[in-house]
Protein backbone atom coordinates (compact mmCIF):
# COMPACT_ATOMS: atom_id res chain seq x y z
CA UNK A 1 0.00 0.00 0.00
CA UNK A 2 1.35 3.24 -0.54
CA UNK A 3 0.38 6.20 1.57
CA UNK A 4 0.32 9.15 -0.51
CA UNK A 5 1.13 11.72 1.93
CA UNK A 6 4.58 10.62 2.44
CA UNK A 7 5.83 9.77 -0.72
CA UNK A 8 8.24 12.00 -2.82
CA UNK A 9 7.95 10.56 -5.59
CA UNK A 10 11.66 9.67 -5.63
CA UNK A 11 11.40 6.29 -7.57
CA UNK A 12 13.55 4.46 -5.41
CA UNK A 13 11.25 1.97 -5.40
CA UNK A 14 10.25 2.09 -8.97
CA UNK A 15 14.21 1.22 -9.11
CA UNK A 16 14.80 -2.04 -7.15
CA UNK A 17 11.54 -3.05 -8.06
CA UNK A 18 12.77 -6.61 -9.82
CA UNK A 19 9.45 -6.93 -11.32
CA UNK A 20 9.35 -3.97 -12.66
CA UNK A 21 6.02 -3.29 -11.44
CA UNK A 22 6.21 0.48 -10.12
CA UNK A 23 5.88 3.32 -12.53
CA UNK A 24 6.59 7.08 -11.04
CA UNK A 25 5.08 9.86 -12.48
CA UNK A 26 5.00 13.00 -11.53
CA UNK A 27 2.84 13.22 -8.76
CA UNK A 28 1.62 9.40 -8.47
CA UNK A 29 2.83 6.05 -7.83
CA UNK A 30 1.13 3.38 -10.16
CA UNK A 31 1.57 -0.36 -9.03
CA UNK A 32 0.95 -3.01 -10.39
CA UNK A 33 -0.18 -5.15 -7.67
CA UNK A 34 -0.97 -8.31 -10.00
CA UNK A 35 2.95 -9.98 -10.40
CA UNK A 36 3.95 -8.52 -7.22
CA UNK A 37 5.77 -11.82 -5.61
CA UNK A 38 6.07 -9.55 -2.25
CA UNK A 39 9.67 -9.95 -1.98
CA UNK A 40 9.35 -5.90 -0.21
CA UNK A 41 12.42 -4.44 -1.72
CA UNK A 42 10.27 -1.54 -2.87
CA UNK A 43 9.20 -1.25 0.96
CA UNK A 44 12.79 -1.64 2.16
CA UNK A 45 14.38 0.82 0.20
CA UNK A 46 11.65 3.96 0.76
CA UNK A 47 13.38 6.80 2.75
CA UNK A 48 10.27 7.77 3.45
CA UNK A 49 8.54 4.55 4.76
CA UNK A 50 5.64 5.25 2.73
CA UNK A 51 5.20 1.94 1.00
CA UNK A 52 4.10 -0.90 3.57
CA UNK A 53 2.87 -4.42 3.49
CA UNK A 54 -1.01 -5.01 2.57
CA UNK A 55 -2.46 -7.16 5.19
Amino acid sequence: MIVKEWCMYCGECAGVCPRTLIEVQETNLIFNKEGCKDCQICIQVCPVQALVKEE
